[in-house]
């Protein structure tokens, strides 16, 4: 039988919100925002914990990546900064909309500075609860490696449930590494806001 329901209409991502806590503010990043990433961007540990196999993009591709990011219409990108200073310690992201599904995957990276300290946990619940609330999100998922459990507390913490886990997803430094996926649905924002601790089921 086909699928006859209707997908909801296009989420807004065009209206780019700024969200305030009481560790960190959200807002949309730009250009200007790269010299305070560029270091974690180029920073060996946080590579790996976020897989990244490649090498950063030099500065102009950087640059023309983040001036672009304010008119995309499927993803939000977002800076995060710490309130108490001020400073851009991170960006998060809702990418890889999936209008059918009404579906997004989320990601998150922290200077190792930031890490630690509640902001990345505070930051993930802000990015999710406009993804539920304002944008009509049905689920937003995620993939943490089996090497970086601090992620995945984090993630926990906010509500997140491990789904199952992708058996050697990561190649990194003569290693197999596997990946464990995790969600929230809307049903399970609507209950917990990002508050409740649930336990992983791998």
């Amino acid at each position: 039988m086909n699928d006859q329901r209707q997908p909801l209409p296009r989420p807004d991502f065009l209206t780019k919100p700024t969200l305030d806590g009481e560790l960190v503010t959200l807002r949309p990043v730009t250009a200007a925002d790269l010299p305070a990433l560029r270091p974690m961007l180029a920073d060996r540990e946080v590579a790996r914990l976020t897989g990244s196999t490649s090498a950063a993009p030099d500065d102009a591709r950087l640059r023309a990546w983040y001036a672009t990011r304010i008119g995309q219409p499927d993803r939000l990108d977002m800076a995060v900064l710490e309130r108490a200073t001020g400073a851009c310690v991170g960006e998060a992201a809702l990418n890889e909309w999936d209008r059918h599904n009404e579906s997004c995957n989320f990601r998150i990276a922290l200077a190792g500075s930031a890490q630690g300290r509640g902001l990345g946990t505070e930051a993930t619940r802000l990015i999710c609860g406009y993804g539920f609330e304002k944008l009509g999100l049905h689920r937003i998922s995620l993939q943490v490696y089996a090497f970086n459990p601090q992620a995945r507390r984090v993630y926990e913490k906010a509500g997140f449930v491990a789904d199952g886990v992708l058996r050697d997803a990561l190649y990194w430094e003569g290693e197999w590494v596997d990946a464990v996926v995790m969600s929230i649905l809307a049903d399970e924002w609507e209950r917990h806001r990002g508050h409740q601790e649930q336990p992983g089921r791998a």
